[in-house]
């Protein structure tokens, strides 16, 4: 039996650091029919590694590619939108925005 190396090793953990998980509960703390939606986003990111944003949309097919590192995810039937910037590198995550939909169509989301 042979021996893995690290870099396989790596390669196949799944985990996606979500920064923070504190503006996901303000949030739903705020509205809370979001919390369940939420918790499942939550827990379904940070189970994977995405290599590209091409592998977001095999995961989410709901989710708008925005550029290389900038993805707009739906929650809860479109009614709130969660926007990214991933760093496919480290596997992180960073929540940029989230808010209703009303809100979103304010807001310019390649800069925020």
């Amino acid at each position: 039996m042979g021996t893995l190396s690290v870099d396989y090793f790596w390669e196949h953990i799944y985990i996606m650091h979500v920064i923070s998980r504190k503006t996901l509960r303000m949030f739903w703390e705020k509205y809370p029919d979001s919390e369940q939606a939420l918790r499942s986003w939550y827990h379904e990111v940070q189970n994977t590694n995405w290599p590209n944003s091409s592998s977001i949309r095999q995961q989410f097919g709901s989710a708008s590619i925005i550029n290389d590192e900038r993805v707009v995810f739906n929650i809860c039937g479109n009614k709130y939108r969660l926007v990214a910037r991933i760093n496919y590198a480290s596997s992180t995550l960073y929540i940029r925005y989230l808010g209703t939909h009303k809100q979103y169509d304010k807001i310019d989301v390649e800069t925020i």
